[in-house]
């Protein structure tokens, strides 16, 4: 059953006058219990709509490079600093082999 014209009427006047729906119907001499079952009508009827996406505010911060350090088993080691091209690491690595 569609909810007639009066119904919506008092249900966007209720909406709008941000009375609770018993202060509005003593207000407007209607029965609490059928302005109740009318909404619940009205609600029904409304197209439901997923909810909007929260957005959350981030602050990314990104870590100081660190170098890139090659130990032997001899006990040498190779610093390389952050940044090193990863063909010339392979080539070094080619010559070392």
């Amino acid at each position: 059953m569609a909810l007639s014209k009066k119904w919506i009427g008092h249900i966007d006047a209720w909406q709008a006058s941000g009375l609770a729906q018993a202060d509005y119907c003593r207000q407007q001499q209607l029965n609490p219990k059928t302005f109740a079952a009318r909404l619940c009508e009205y609600r029904r009827g409304q197209p439901t709509l997923p909810p909007s996406p929260a957005f959350i505010p981030v602050e990314v911060e990104t870590a100081a490079p660190t170098p890139l350090v090659l130990r032997h088993a001899g006990g040498h080691w190779l610093e390389l600093p952050p940044g090193t091209s990863a063909a010339w690491l392979a080539e070094l690595w080619q010559c070392l082999g």
